[in-house]
Formats: C-alpha cells, sequence, structure tokens
C-alpha cells in the first residue's frame, strides 16, 4: 500500500493530472480491471505500472524469488524449505550459527536439523558466520560535499571503513584458499570484491573480481552479487559504459536485484540505451534492451514491442510493456469518477477542485453498433410514428429501446482524457494495441494474450467478441482463471442492455460475490503496519456499482442510481427537488428485489424519521418559491424531525457518533428566531444574531413568536400573506416582513441556512452563485454527490415583489427608503447570479489578458449600473433625505460610494 506522502506529492505533478490543493494518488483513481500483477515471472512486478511511485510497489516482497536463497537451498540438498532456508541465510542471528558450530544450538530450526546438520555443510555454515560478522559494516562510508543533496548529521552507523583494511582483506583471502566447495569459494571472493568496493578502493575490487570469481567457471548467485558489485566499483572509476553492462547483466539474470540494477544504471539518454544494444550479442540481450528502452520511454511502445515480438512472441518482459500499456488505458476507460461539464457535452476525470486547463475534456468516443438492413427499417417506422421525444426528460429515459440504451455514449465505459502528455494519437492507441495483442495471440503459446485481447475488445464495448475470446481459453493457471472470471462478469453485466428486476435477480443469483461486504481481512504479520492515506484499493465491487448506477441514472432511475453510491443522508447537503422525490418514490417502492433491498435500501441509513425527513426537505422547497400553504403542509408531516443527521467526533468514545443537538439550538426545524423577519444592519454572517440583524415592529403581528420552529414560521407567513392582501400600512408592514423573511434565506441572507438543509450560515458550496441551467448537472451518475453543489438557485424576484407590494400600499417614506434599500439589495443578488453564469473567458496566457480582463470588468460594471441599480437610483433621486437613507449610508459602504 502507497504511504510515502511525500515522494507522491512531488511524482504527481509530472505523472497525474492529479487534484490541486488536496491529497490523492494516481494509482487509487482507477479500478485495475485487468490485474497488473497476472505476468508469470514475478521478479518483473516491480516494472509494472505506476504513478505514484517510481515502481510499483502493490505486491508482497516474497512474491519474488531471490536466486540467492535457491542456490543455498540447493547447497543444503533442499533440506530446508525456502522460508527456512531465507531465515538461515537473512535473519539467523550469528550467535545461533556459533552455537550450533560448538554443537549445543539452541534455536528451535538448528535443533530440528541436528549437530550432523554443521559437520555436513561446515564450509557453508563457516560462511555464513564471517557474512554475518562482515555484513554490518558493509555500506560505502557517505562523504559529505558542498554539492550534496541531503543534509546528514553526524551518525555512528557503520561502514566498511570501520574495518582494519589490511587484516580484513587477509581473512578473506585465506578464506577463499581455504575453501573446496566451489560455490562457497566464490562467495568468499564475492566478499573481496564487495569489501573493496565499499572501503572505495575501486581498482583494487575490479581486480578481485578477475583474481578470485573469473577463474570459478560459475554464473549462479554469487557471480551475479559478485558483478554487481564490479559494477558499481566502475561506476566509482567513471567507466560508465562497462558499468552500465554489467548492471544490465545483473538486471538479466538476477530475479531478486532487478530493481537495484535498473536504479544503477542510470539510463539518462538514448546514448546509453544504444550503447547497451550495440553490445549485445544474443536475442535474450537485445530483447531486454528494447524492454530498457520501451519501459523508460513509455509515450507510445508499440514500436519497441514490435521488435520484441520480432525476437520472441513468447517473451515474458514483452508481457510486461503490454500490461503496462493496457495499464495506460484503464486509466483513460475507468476512472473512479467521471466528471461532466455543465455543457453536458464533454467528460473528464476529477475528485475534488481542477484547475481551469484540467476541465478541458475530451468528447466521449464510442464505437456504435453495426445495425442490419431490418432494424434500420424498424428504427425508421419507430422514429416515423413515435413522435418527437425529449430525451433529457425523466419520461423519455424510461421509455427508451434496448438499442437507445446501448447507443448512449454516456454509458461506461467511456474514453476520457487522464493524463497530461495526451495527444490526439491516445484515442487510436486502443486500436492499435488490440491489432498487436490479436498478432500476438497466434504467435505465443502464452493464454496472456488471449486475455488482453479480450479485455482490450471489453474496453471498445464489443463485448460480445470479448466474451467469444474468453470461452475459447484453455488454461490451469489460477491467476489467468481469476482474470477470465471476472471479465465474463463485466461482459455479462456492462452489455446488459437495461437492468430490469429479472436481471437484478440474476445478479444476486449467479454474482452476489462481486456485491456483498467482504469480512475485514487480517493483515499478514511478516507486512509492515502503517496507516494507508488513500483508503481500499477501488474493487471490481466498485467498478459494477459505478455500472449499475450509471445504468440507472440512463434509465431514469435517479433514485436507485443514488443510493448505489451513497447514502440518504448525503441528500442534506445537496438537497435537489427532481432528485428527492425520486429517492423517495424507490423508498416507498413495494416488492423490492433482493438486489435492492440488500445492496441499494441498505444505504437507507439513519436520517431518524424518514418520513419527516423528506418532509423538511420538501417544505424548504417550498419556501424557497415563497409556497407557504404547501410548506406547512409538509412541515406538519415533520414535527418528530430530530435533527439534520449530521456526525461528530466523540473524545470519550474515540470514534463519530451522531451530532446531539442541545434544546436551544437549530437543528434543521426548531428554534429560529424572530429576527428572521428583521434586516440586517450590517454584513457579518459569524457575529451573533443580535449584531447582524434588527427585529422590525411585530406589534401588530402577535403570531410571530420570539423563537419558532418551521412549522410555526410557514404558518406566520400564511397569515402575512393574507393581511398582506389589503392596501394600508399594516399589509404594507406584512408584504415587507415576507420580503424580508424570503432575502434573509437566500444565499444573501443572514439565516441563509434555513431552507437549505444546513445547521449554520458558515460559508460553504451551497452559498456559492453558482448556477446550472439544466434541472440536474450530473451526466453519468451520483457519485462524488458531496462535491458538487446544484440546489436550485434563488428567485429573488419573490422577495421583490413582496417588496414591491409593500412600496404600493405604504404612505411612510421611512418605511419606503427602508423596503427600497431591501429590494435593491435582493436586485444585487440578481447581478450575482449573472456574473457567476457568464465568467470572463480571457485566457491568462493571452498577452493581452490584462488589458482584456479590464475590458471585462468595464462590461460587467456597466451592465449592472443599467439593469441592476434600479432600486437604488429610485432611493436616491426620491429617498435621499430620510433618515433612513442617511443611516444606511453609515452602514453601508458600497451605498455610500453609490449615494456620492
Amino acid at each position: 500500500m502507497k504511504k510515502y506522502i511525500l515522494s507522491f506529492a512531488v511524482l504527481a505533478l509530472f505523472y497525474s493530472k492529479s487534484e490541486a490543493c488536496a491529497w490523492s494518488d494516481p494509482d487509487y483513481e482507477y479500478f485495475n480491471l485487468f490485474t497488473q500483477s497476472i505476468i508469470k515471472d514475478k521478479s518483473y512486478l516491480p516494472f509494472l505500472h505506476s504513478y505514484s511511485e517510481r515502481f510499483y510497489t502493490n505486491f508482497k516482497p516474497s512474491q519474488i524469488p531471490d536466486e540467492n536463497i535457491d542456490s543455498w537451498k540447493k547447497f543444503f540438498n533442499n533440506q530446508l524449505t525456502y522460508a527456512e532456508t531465507d531465515y538461515l541465510v537473512n535473519k539467523m542471528n550469528i550467535n545461533d550459527l556459533n552455537a550450533l558450530k560448538k554443537g549445543n544450538p539452541t534455536n528451535q530450526l538448528l535443533i530440528k536439523v541436528g549437530t550432523g546438520f554443521y559437520q555436513k555443510y561446515h564450509e557453508g555454515i563457516d560462511y555464513l558466520i564471517e557474512a554475518k560478522y562482515l555484513e554490518p559494516y558493509m555500506k560505502i562510508n557517505y562523504v559529505e560535499s558542498a554539492d550534496s543533496f541531503y543534509y546528514r548529521e553526524n551518525g555512528t552507523d557503520k561502514n566498511a571503513t570501520n574495518l582494519d583494511y589490511d587484516k580484513t582483506i587477509s581473512a578473506l583471502t585465506s578464506l577463499y584458499n581455504a575453501a573446496r566447495n566451489p560455490e562457497i569459494k566464490q562467495r568468499y571472493g564475492y566478499q573481496l570484491v564487495r569489501f573493496n568496493h565499499y572501503t572505495r578502493n575501486y581498482d583494487a575490487a575490479v581486480q578481485a573480481f578477475k583474481t578470485y570469481i573469473l577463474p570459478i567457471k560459475s554464473k549462479g548467485a554469487p557471480y551475479i552479487m559478485a558483478l554487481d558489485q564490479l559494477a558499481g566499483a566502475q561506476r566509482g572509476l567513471g567507466m560508465g559504459s562497462d558499468a552500465n553492462w554489467n548492471f544490465f547483466q545483473v538486471f538479466k539474470d538476477s530475479k531478486s536485484r532487478k530493481e537495484s540494477a535498473f536504479i544503477s544504471m542510470k539510463l539518462s539518454d538514448t546514448a546509453s540505451f544504444n550503447n547497451i544494444l550495440k553490445r549485445s550479442g544474443t536475442n535474450d540481450e537485445k530483447n531486454m534492451a528494447y524492454f530498457l528502452l520501451g519501459y523508460e520511454d513509455f509515450n507510445n511502445p508499440i514500436p519497441i514491442m514490435e521488435k520484441m515480438f520480432e525476437i520472441d512472441p513468447d517473451s515474458e518482459i514483452l508481457k510486461v510493456i503490454a500490461v503496462r500499456s493496457i495499464n495506460e488505458l484503464e486509466r483513460n476507460y475507468l476512472p473512479i469518477y467521471y466528471y461532466s461539464n455543465d455543457d453536458n457535452s464533454t467528460a473528464q476525470v476529477s475528485n475534488s477542485t481542477k484547475t481551469s486547463d484540467q476541465t478541458k475534456t475530451e468528447t466521449a468516443e464510442v464505437k456504435k453498433e453495426e445495425l442490419s438492413f431490418w432494424q434500420k427499417i424498424i428504427r425508421f417506422f419507430k422514429n416515423l410514428f413515435g413522435g418527437s421525444k425529449d430525451k433529457k426528460s425523466d419520461e423519455s429515459k424510461t421509455d427508451q429501446s434496448d438499442d437507445e440504451l446501448l447507443d448512449n455514449p454516456n454509458r461506461i465505459p467511456v474514453f476520457t482524457k487522464n493524463n497530461y502528455w495526451y495527444d490526439e494519437k491516445t484515442k487510436d492507441f486502443l486500436d492499435d494495441l488490440e491489432k498487436f495483442t490479436d498478432k500476438t495471440k497466434e504467435k505465443s503459446k502464452d493464454e496472456y494474450w488471449q486475455i488482453a485481447d479480450a479485455y482490450l475488445k471489453f474496453l471498445k464495448k464489443d463485448y460480445k467478441a470479448s466474451t467469444e475470446v474468453l470461452e475459447d481459453i484453455k488454461t490451469t493457471n489460477p491467476e489467468y482463471l481469476e482474470e477470465i472470471k471476472r471479465m465474463k462478469v463485466l461482459n455479462d453485466i456492462v452489455s446488459q442492455p437495461k437492468i430490469d428486476a429479472e436481471y437484478e435477480d440474476h445478479l444476486m443469483k449467479d454474482y452476489a460475490e462481486y456485491f456483498a461486504d467482504k469480512p475485514e481481512v487480517k493483515k499478514d504479520s511478516t507486512e509492515t503496519e502503517g496507516y494507508d492515506y488513500y483508503g481500499e484499493v477501488p474493487s471490481t465491487k466498485d467498478f459494477l456499482k459505478d455500472v449499475l448506477a450509471n445504468r440507472y441514472f440512463l434509465q431514469g432511475e435517479d433514485g436507485k442510481s443514488f443510493l448505489m453510491n451513497n447514502k440518504l443522508s448525503d441528500l442534506q447537503y445537496n438537497p435537489n427537488s427532481s432528485l428527492v422525490k425520486s429517492v423517495e418514490d424507490f423508498y416507498r417502492k413495494p416488492n423490492k428485489t433482493q438486489f435492492e433491498e440488500q445492496i441499494i435500501a441498505k444505504n437507507i441509513n439513519n436520517v431518524g424519521n424518514i418520513e419527516a425527513f423528506f418532509a423538511v426537505i420538501y417544505g424548504d422547497r417550498a419556501m424557497r418559491q415563497a409556497d407557504f400553504e404547501k410548506a406547512k403542509s409538509y412541515y406538519t408531516k415533520a414535527q418528530s424531525f430530530s435533527g439534520i443527521p449530521r456526525s461528530e467526533w466523540n473524545y470519550e468514545a474515540k470514534k463519530t457518533t451522531a451530532l446531539q443537538y442541545p434544546g436551544t439550538a437549530y437543528n434543521g426545524f426548531n428554534n429560529i428566531s424572530d429576527l428572521v423577519f428583521g434586516h440586517n444592519v450590517w454584513e457579518s454572517y459569524q457575529s451573533a444574531p443580535e449584531e447582524s440583524m434588527e427585529k422590525e415592529d411585530y406589534s401588530p403581528f402577535p403570531f410571530i413568536k420570539p423563537n419558532m420552529n418551521k412549522l410555526q414560521l410557514a404558518d406566520a407567513l400564511v397569515q402575512l400573506k393574507k393581511i398582506g392582501v389589503g392596501k394600508d400600512e399594516k399589509s404594507a408592514s406584512a408584504n415587507q416582513l415576507i420580503g424580508n423573511v424570503l432575502y434573509n434565506t437566500s444565499v444573501l441572507g443572514y439565516y441563509r441556512e434555513l431552507f437549505v438543509m444546513d445547521i449554520d450560515n458558515t460559508n460553504g458550496g451551497k452559498y456559492d452563485f453558482w448556477i446550472t441551467d439544466k434541472q440536474n448537472p450530473y451526466q453519468y451518475y451520483y457519485k462524488n454527490f458531496l462535491n458538487r453543489t446544484y440546489i436550485e438557485p434563488d428567485n429573488f424576484d419573490l422577495a421583490i415583489n413582496y417588496y414591491k407590494k409593500a412600496l404600493d400600499a405604504s404612505n411612510n417614506k421611512e418605511q419606503k427608503a427602508r423596503v427600497l434599500f431591501q429590494m435593491a439589495s435582493a436586485e444585487q443578488g440578481k447581478y450575482y447570479q449573472y456574473e457567476a453564469k457568464n465568467p470572463s473567458k480571457v485566457d491568462y496566457s493571452d498577452p493581452k489578458y490584462s488589458e482584456k480582463s479590464d475590458a471585462y470588468q468595464n462590461q460587467l460594471d456597466q451592465i449592472k449600473n443599467q439593469k441592476y441599480r434600479t432600486y437604488f437610483a429610485m432611493l436616491k433621486t426620491q429617498y435621499a433625505n430620510t433618515e433612513t437613507a442617511k443611516n444606511m449610508m453609515g452602514s453601508c459602504s458600497y451605498f455610500s460610494y453609490f449615494m456620492k
């Protein structure tokens, strides 16, 4: 798992179109349905595709075989298991081996093998004792310089220079000469090369390799380890080409040292690759050289793969390049979140806030199904007699044919522009890779290529062809079988035109394992414990949930789509009326299928009384529309509302628990101050109500209580509305108070939280002047619902209309001045909405950016003064001498500026 946040923060700048101002991991931003690690040669696992770290790490180190342990296991005639051998060689204490040598072992493994084990393998045991003595010192001494990148404090770490050089060389040489077993002899030679390398005696290290390693005609594990040290010494001598070539040999022949050898090669330019390629004499070496080039130059690996194919279509490393290519495609087709712009024409990936450049998207391209002549005739008559349909309407969504559903370009998987190095050729890469894979599967005996071909057809939405390829695969490889099984499920589900009750039954009967919650898996005791900053890796289950959420969305079943990815309580954050109605319809649906009950309905979480929860949302919406009678009817059903379902950290219980509202606190329904009928003295949301707000004269309206719930508030507004029908001063005051409530609960008002299911007026997405012309800005489904805001915008004309009634009915100039100022404030809200819908389109990189931005601002100012300053102008020309206007000039700087 990925835990190195600092390193990722740097790498993400180069490798991924990742989130601005947020911690995220690009390797967690797609579903990885084609499991990279199914390659057979696990020594190449570090070279699978990863953006968050230089090398792929999502595997257990024990999966990579170690030729050194294999060599020792063979030396001990397989008397020990691989794990026991690894323990003996790498982990056992030197004192345990000395005890075995003396004939009184205390270690359980050594007791198990018996004292005869030493007599039989004494040369090997003696070597391990010497090696374990040397090991703590086998580090090169770090030399600080003025150009050193890292600062290191003085430490007491041991290094090779802490040993007496002459004595150590003499001892190792003597042991080398005394050894009879060639492998053990070569291991002492390895120690001589390493010790000279780490003491920076580079020439001596090169000579030691020639003297002690080469004469023993073996190129097993000790030779590879010694060659690794030789290359390091050559690097120290400035013999870069020879060092690269020997590191290349280590990379080619070693299984456990590939990653370190690759790093040591320092292949920073094309010349370095070409030099290795020129020195490659065998096909195996040439193939490996092309692999390195394809690994580093990953923009378009197809030409390199073609060269590797010509050398050996069965090459394991060719599969590594291929799986990296498939993984790159997956990131473009299977992101964890499809984000749509408001123009509803493009798609991109996002988890949170994106920069303006990042929000440029690529139109989704979908391969259309070829229709037969008969299908075309049927469609013609359907269109001829079926009449026109608004494709955006819910009714048309639920009345789509299978063909219409299959042809919808927004059916997941969808191609997205999802990396910095994207160019037009990227769109053709899937076709090119499919052609290569199709060719290779005919030549190679490995079923991997058939699986890859089937997967690429899946990405192209050719599910029938994909399934046919999968059906023909004959393999006993368990990893291959698991991938095939998963892909068959994917093809079945994703190719289904419509998800109906019958198909939901099929999902539960045949694929329940892909939807049920899995029990928590205990961590392997050998794994490093640590906090995973990014959560769980996206799974097949998560992908299928997204697919089904997308299908329900396209079918017009928004409630089911929402609940596939969200909890019922999440509706509080974006209480859009049409979506809430769809969720409620699902909640009330009788005779739900097993899938609906167990997979979807389980997200109907605790919101207290569900009926009251819905009633509050509907009542709030009615209040925003100034339909007080309807709001009152809903609030009558909401009296058992227990509060907006928020959570808080419980320090005593050390866990998150439901928020408990004090008896006097506003909880979404109760404890609303009569100041909501007043006007603001100054604009300060975080000041106390009594500091920001001032009461009007409520004495003519005794039904306005100092503290009310929403039902009482709605009832008061109903009564004020009846009184406001008249033409007297009381009617004027009634209409003014209604206007005040509508303004005070708008996005500009101090009580802006009252009718959007919020607990206070603290700033947030609900209070932006973001506006969409669409009823629903979502294009695919409701995932990441909490990251988008699409509450229906305020209708400031509702407040203005009530203020107009008050203005017409009143004969009091002071009251008229107050009403005009409130009207002007509401009109300001209309301007803010206009401004939000018409942002500047000047590119920051434009050489005339400042000039064009100034022109844009001047245009806005002109529009503001011509269309949105009506009531300020009336106040200035007709009521400037009133005490109310004079007082407002002192508290409202903008009004003071306007008056001057």
